[in-house]
């Protein structure tokens, strides 16, 4: 049986600040027709418009998050959104946006996937369309890693490794399941050294960091929120959350095995766009 392209039944607003610009923003998250994707509609008080795809040919920068549009007038910080919106099948959506950063919510995908499920999904009449995953391709970057390979299904392996107390080597494996997301993954937080703070700060980054929406490690690798973390290897399953939202400007859901190791905005980047350019890799598929 083929699975069906999904929208959401009805438009929703919402609201907060970027993680790095600490500006306010709202997002207008609208349902979409067949085989339109998602795509970000970016927009200011000046009358400013452009549209921008959710694909791997719109991305921008890769440093600290994900990004995608010109540098002047793209849209940052998608990538837990994105996680979002990937993990419960949406296939189509118009998202009006009047700032430069998704807001950055709880700093992880639970916000997201509340107000979708809120809202509503309803099936379209048009099969979804897999990237199935026929040969293994690999980025490296160094001693960093991150590959595609063949699998029977969706799933996803990631491990980190930092030298500091409170992460150390971490490792964590989903298959793709929504409920299971949302109640393992969806509250894990980005997180950052203070020592790093003063120095994206001084660059206009990091503003509208907190621990209410960060974790923040100390220079002993202690964690400085007071209420401590969400999940015990919170750090990994971040990382994981991350790699769900960037691998989704694939265009298509993949179906085959994720690993990485040591990886990040910019290695996921990569992978995807090995992957869409060698298409004896892979085919697509209902």
């Amino acid at each position: 049986m083929k699975t069906m392209q999904q929208t959401i039944a009805g438009s929703f607003p919402l609201s907060g600040f970027g993680v790095h610009g600490g500006k306010p923003v709202t997002l207008d998250i609208s349902p979409a027709p067949v085989n339109h994707g998602i795509v970000f509609i970016r927009h200011n008080s000046e009358g400013r418009r452009e549209s921008i795809p959710a694909l791997s040919a719109s991305l921008g920068s890769t440093t600290l998050n994900t990004s995608i549009g010109s540098a002047d007038f793209g849209v940052s910080t998608i990538e837990h959104l994105m996680a979002a919106i990937a993990v419960l099948g949406i296939d189509n959506l118009t998202i009006a946006i009047d700032g430069p950063e998704v807001p950055i919510l709880g700093g992880g995908s639970a916000e997201f996937i509340s107000a979708f499920r809120k809202a509503g999904l309803v099936k379209q009449d048009a099969p979804r369309q897999y990237l199935t995953i026929l040969k293994p391709v690999r980025v490296e970057d160094g001693q960093n890693w991150a590959e595609f390979i063949p699998h029977n299904g969706t799933r996803y392996e990631v491990e980190i490794d930092f030298p500091v107390a409170s992460i150390g080597r971490q490792s964590f494996s989903f298959d793709l399941d929504a409920d299971v997301f949302e109640h393992e993954i969806a509250k894990a937080r980005t997180f950052g050294f203070m020592r790093d703070v003063e120095k994206l700060r001084s660059m206009g980054l990091a503003l509208g960091s907190s621990l209410e929406n960060s974790i923040a490690i100390g220079d002993e690798g202690e964690v400085l929120n007071p209420d401590g973390l969400h999940y015990p290897d919170e750090f990994v399953r971040h990382k994981l959350l991350d790699s769900v939202g960037d691998l989704a400007l694939a265009g298509h859901p993949f179906r085959g095995l994720f690993r990485s190791y040591r990886g990040g905005h910019k290695l996921n980047a990569l992978l995807v766009k090995a992957l869409l350019e060698k298409p004896d890799h892979y085919r697509l598929e209902s």
